[in-house]
This record gives structure tokens, C-alpha cells and sequence, in this order.
């Protein structure tokens, strides 16, 4: 197997790799599933502490000031919004990437007002598609589920919005965002990505490509902890004209006075919703320093090394045990996780994880291996190849204990 080793030069960024030893590694463990949940970053343990034993526990009702709890949205949406091409004062750290769907589209859809349709990928991830399903029975609209590559041509005066997951959840087919966004405009429709396995990992422009809105999740490769709040991206040029649907006291223009009529606040704060889940946003805050000191050009270089390598890995020593690529093998069309698809990838993926080399499953055969360039190197590479041949080698995926579903996989 070919690895592809990267060392900084005077000019360069520092080798993202480098990185590793801000996160809490568990001894013994291969981590391959920071594309559905990330490693811990040590700093985590110390703030959320901090925040529960000085600025709660102490601090109480004066940590909205003193601690700064009041910004917590704010100050860890721009910590996001370098890493997906946005300037300052269109990015914001609330809820769940669910509910910010909800409101972006909602306030894509009447910003479009008469049109009656929504197009999307036929493979989005499904909770996408039951918001899509949702706000377009509440307007009344259709949606139409095409394949991502067919929704160029799909576009006419009709289509109010299109949401397109920017890396695919189950494949990591990475969409060209400038294209995408130039057909939906030549449509006069709005385009909603979803970066969600994007974000910290695989570089993008919003800004420059010309995007509207988008979402995302904090806790894959942002490393913000199971169920960290989501972010949305809006446009500074839609913001003064949206209209999102969920009108909440955090989102008003002026919270304290409590008036008892709705004026949404200026800009993207008008996105927020109810109080903000204080300790969730300080872990997420937090954990987004482990990507100072480094570029998504040098997080992308890295992530783009470690796939191919097992790529690589895959078509020297794996195929011949059934194993199928279902990611691209381009570069430029891949996100930071690779595929396989097996008749028995879940009894191995549970072989694998007996043996401490984790990443996941997804019906109906896809076994999924995210390469978080922040912490993941050539030798985890290597061993997971290791391990995965030595798995069909003993047939240790056909033990009755490999046969049973666990809810999360």
C-alpha cells in the first residue's frame, strides 16, 4: 500500500495530523466514525466543567453576562463559519439540524411565494426529506425526489427551493456547490445545502459560490458531542426579508422587554428560537478550537491522502473478499468518508468494532469508514485494512453475537 505522508514546509500549514494530540483517544481504539460522531477534544472536559461547577453552580443567573452564555450562539457561529466559507454575520449555532431545515425552508419557500415546488435528492439523508414532506404540506406544495445529478434539468419557474445534501451521507458523493447554486438561480429558485458532512472536513464556499442557506450538524466532524446544536447559514442579502417560522423570545429584536408582539431581531439572530442550551453550546464553543491553527486547504489535503490510501488498501487486498468501492474515486467528487458495500458488512463492521477499529453501518450494506483529518493517520489506515482482511480471513463476522441489530450502527 501506498501512504502518502505530509510534512509542512516554511510556507504551509502544519500537517492537520499534527492535531491529534488535542483529543481524547481512548488506548487501544481506531476511530473511523467521526462522520456520525467525533472524538472527544480535551479542552471539552475542562470548559463544560467549568461551566457547570463556577458558572453555574457560582455563577448562576449572572453567568448570562459575566460568562458570556447570551453569545454563545453567535461566538460559535463564526468558529463555523471560517471552516464553510462564510463571512462574519451569517452563521449561528442553534437547535438541530432538523429544525433549522424547517426554518430555512420555510422562509426559502415564502420568500418564493406562488411558486409550487421543491426539488431534492432521491437519497437524502430521511430526515431531510420528512421536513421537505412536512413544510410542503403545510404550504401546499409538491416535491419532487429526483437523483442529485438530474436536478439541474429539473428546474423551471415552478421550483420555489432545493435542499441537496453537499456530501452524501451514505456514499460521500461530494456536489459541485457553484453549479448547483447557478442552476437554481438561472430557475430564480433558492438553494438549501445541507453540510452535515461537510463541515470541518471537506472544504466549501458559500459565500463565493453564491449560496443561500445552509445547515448542518456539530457534533460529526466538529466534534461538538452527541446531539450538539446545528448551525444554519443565510445570506446577509435574504436576511432582512426572512420571515422563519418559529417565532421564539431568543430570536426577537428586543428579548427583555418582553413585549407581547413578535419583531424579529436584525440579521442572522432573528434564526434563533428558545433559551439556548448553555452547556451543549460551550462543549460545542469549545471543541471548535481544535481547528485553530490550520486551513480547510490543509484539512482537505490530509483527508484526501488518507482516503486514497485506503482506497488503495481496498483494491490490492480487499476486493477479492467481495468488497465493493461506493464512493468516488475522485478527489474532488469525495467527502472525507469511503464506503464499501458487502453481502455481510454489518457482521463485520461488529467484528471490527470487537476488535476496536470503529466506524458504522447503513442499510442496506453499506459499511462506512470517516477519516477525520484532525486526528486520523496513515497506521489507522493500515490497521483497519489489517483488521478487515484478517475479519474475512477467520470469518469472525458469521458468530451469532455479529447477527444481532443494535439500534444505533
Amino acid at each position: 500500500m501506498t501512504f502518502i505522508d505530509i510534512h509542512p514546509g516554511p510556507s504551509q500549514d502544519p500537517a492537520p495530523g499534527s492535531f491529534r494530540h488535542r483529543f481524547h483517544i481512548p488506548p487501544g481504539l481506531r476511530y473511523f466514525d467521526g462522520n456520525s460522531l467525533g472524538l472527544m477534544p480535551n479542552v471539552v472536559a475542562h470548559a463544560v466543567s467549568n461551566a457547570v461547577s463556577r458558572e453555574w453552580a457560582d455563577g448562576l443567573i449572572r453567568s448570562w453576562n459575566s460568562a458570556g452564555w447570551r453569545t454563545l450562539s453567535q461566538r460559535a457561529g463564526e468558529k463555523i463559519a471560517r471552516l464553510v466559507g462564510a463571512e462574519p454575520g451569517q452563521v449561528i449555532a442553534c437547535d438541530s439540524t432538523s429544525v433549522n431545515l424547517y426554518k430555512v425552508l420555510v422562509s426559502a419557500v415564502r420568500l418564493r411565494a406562488g411558486r409550487t415546488r421543491i426539488v431534492t435528492d432521491v437519497d437524502s439523508f430521511p430526515t431531510d426529506l420528512y421536513i421537505i414532506d412536512e413544510v410542503a404540506r403545510q404550504f401546499g406544495l409538491s416535491v419532487q425526489q429526483v437523483r442529485a445529478a438530474d436536478i439541474p434539468s429539473s428546474l423551471d419557474a415552478d421550483v420555489a427551493a432545493i435542499v441537496l445534501t453537499h456530501v452524501d451521507y451514505r456514499t460521500a458523493q461530494a456536489h459541485d456547490m457553484a453549479q448547483y447554486n447557478k442552476a437554481a438561480h438561472a430557475a430564480g429558485a433558492l438553494m438549501i445545502w445541507d453540510l452535515s458532512h461537510t463541515a470541518g472536513a471537506v472544504p466549501c464556499a458559500l459565500d463565493a459560490s453564491g449560496a443561500d442557506f445552509a445547515v448542518g450538524c456539530g457534533y460529526k466532524y466538529l466534534n461538538g458531542g452527541p446531539g450538539a446544536p446545528g448551525y444554519l447559514y443565510v445570506a446577509h442579502r435574504h436576511q432582512a426579508a426572512c420571515d422563519q417560522p418559529l417565532a421564539g423570545w431568543f430570536g426577537h429584536a428586543r428579548p427583555f422587554e418582553f413585549l407581547p408582539d413578535y419583531a424579529p431581531a436584525s440579521g442572522v439572530d432573528r434564526f434563533q428560537c428558545g433559551t439556548s442550551p448553555v452547556l451543549a453550546l460551550t462543549a460545542l464553543h469549545a471543541a471548535l478550537d481544535a481547528f485553530d491553527g490550520t486551513s480547510m486547504e490543509a484539512l482537505h489535503a490530509q483527508s484526501c491522502a488518507l482516503t486514497d490510501a485506503f482506497i488503495d488498501g481496498v483494491d490490492t487486498r480487499l476486493a477479492r473478499h467481495g468488497f465493493t468501492l461506493a464512493s468516488p474515486r475522485s478527489r474532488q467528487q469525495r467527502g472525507s468518508h469511503v464506503s464499501l458495500r458487502h453481502p455481510e458488512g454489518y457482521g463485520v463492521m461488529q467484528a471490527l468494532a470487537q476488535r476496536q477499529l470503529i466506524g458504522d453501518f447503513r442499510m442496506p450494506d453499506f459499511m462506512r469508514f470517516g477519516f477525520a483529518p484532525l486526528y486520523n493517520t496513515f497506521e489507522d489506515v493500515e490497521a483497519l485494512i489489517d483488521a478487515i482482511e484478517q475479519v474475512m480471513r477467520d470469518a469472525s463476522w458469521s458468530s451469532e453475537e455479529h447477527r444481532v441489530r443494535h439500534a444505533f450502527t
